[in-house]
Parts: C-alpha cells; sequence; structure tokens
C-alpha cells in the first residue's frame, strides 16, 4: 500500500483590502486548497473562492475553476472522495455545491457559526445534497490523516494533520495568514520553553500541539510559502 501524498491545488487569487492586511496597504494573496491522495481515498482540503456581487466588488477576485484547479493538480472532481474546509468564509467552500454526495468535515461549532447571520455565503453552506460530518475536536477521519482545532481566524477553525512517508505535514489552512507568522509563534513558544526572561508575545494554545506532532512541513492557504523547522 502506497503512501499519502499531498498535492497543493491553486484557486487563483484575491485582494485583500488595506484595511484588513495590518499594513495601511493591500495585498494580493492566493487562494491555495490541498489534495490529499491517500490509499483510502482522495481528499479535498478547501474548495476555492464562492462568487457573490458584494464580495467580488470587495475583494476583486481571479477564480481558477473547481475541475480547471483539480485537473491542473492532477485530479479531477470525479475523484474526490472527502473534502475537508479549515472553515465556511466564502474563499475556502466555493467549490462545495460542486461536491455533492461527499462527506464535508467540519468543525460542528463551525457550522453553528455558518448558519448564523453576517458570517458566510449561506448558498455555499446548505446545499441541497451536500452532506457534512460534524466532529467535535480531534477527529482521524482516515488512517493517518486527523482534523485538528486551531481556533483564531474562526472560532471554529481546523487544520489537517497528514503522516506521510518522510514526516508529518500540516496543513494548515488559515490559522495563520503566512508562513511567517506561523514560524514567530513556533519560535515564542520556543521561547517560553526556554523561560525567557523577557515579556514574549500571546500565542495560540494550540502551537504547542502542533509542536508535538515534529512537523516537516506546514503549508497555508493564503501563503505559496512552506515553513520548515
Amino acid at each position: 500500500m502506497s503512501d499519502p501524498s499531498v498535492r497543493r491545488v491553486n484557486f487563483g487569487y484575491f485582494v485583500r483590502p488595506a484595511g484588513e492586511t495590518g499594513t495601511g496597504s493591500s495585498r494580493v494573496e492566493p487562494c491555495l486548497g490541498y489534495l490529499v491522495r491517500h490509499p483510502d481515498g482522495l481528499v479535498l482540503f478547501d474548495t476555492g473562492m464562492g462568487s457573490h456581487p458584494e464580495v467580488d466588488a470587495h475583494y476583486r477576485p481571479r477564480r481558477r475553476p473547481l475541475p480547471e484547479a483539480l485537473a491542473a493538480a492532477g485530479a479531477s472532481v470525479a475523484e474526490v472522495t472527502l473534502v475537508v474546509n479549515c472553515h465556511l468564509h466564502f474563499d475556502h467552500c466555493g467549490g462545495n455545491p460542486s461536491l455533492a454526495g461527499r462527506p464535508v468535515v467540519a468543525q460542528r461549532g463551525e457550522m453553528q457559526l455558518a448558519r448564523g447571520t453576517d458570517y458566510t455565503l449561506p448558498e455555499l453552506v446548505d446545499v441541497p445534497g451536500l452532506h457534512y460530518l460534524e466532529v467535535d475536536g480531534e477527529a482521524e477521519i482516515l488512517p493517518g490523516v486527523t482534523v485538528v482545532p486551531t481556533p483564531g481566524h474562526t472560532a471554529g477553525h481546523q487544520s489537517l494533520i497528514v503522516r506521510l512517508g518522510d514526516g508529518t505535514m500540516i496543513v494548515a489552512g488559515q490559522s495563520h495568514d503566512n508562513a511567517s507568522a506561523y514560524g514567530a509563534d513556533v519560535l515564542a513558544c520556543q521561547a517560553g520553553r526556554d523561560h525567557h526572561h523577557a515579556a514574549l508575545p500571546p500565542t495560540p494554545a494550540w502551537i504547542d500541539r502542533l509542536a508535538q506532532l515534529d512537523p516537516r512541513r506546514v503549508v497555508f492557504a493564503h501563503d505559496f510559502a512552506v515553513w520548515e523547522p
């Protein structure tokens, strides 16, 4: 039986307005998903950007359609057997309606938020034929493939842990905006373990949990960069 593999899926890009970047300038960001090819099936982590006039005016996205994006990554819509969304904002679950019939793994808390008001595009969430597999906390969804809560960007955000032949990969979604931000949190946690005397920046409680997994690579939804220890 072959080991699992992970491949990036490029769904296009959008322009994050200056008011959302914290830098005073707008920023062009990729929208990335990930395919986990596993002996027991093909997992798609995030499905691209949904469309809505207000969303399009705000973020000015340039989308790559789901079939085209998957084909470039060596797969097809028909091959996908399981979907995981890190969270249910428009830029992570836009392709879900095209994947009706497959289980969609999401944290139960995220589902409750997504069905509330002013959270996301409801037409992307409760689509006829979509079947959600709601989980509470960590859950192994295939042998060696586990979802882990990583709240922060949303209260129900989750990341995917994949055991590969050469070590562990974390598909972190939008746990952090970029690899540098993740690395900064990892280093701050290390400084805390070293009993550094200086005041340290706050870090998410789950960073230590991810560090315990000793990942060889961590990848993100809005950054082409890959974090490595």
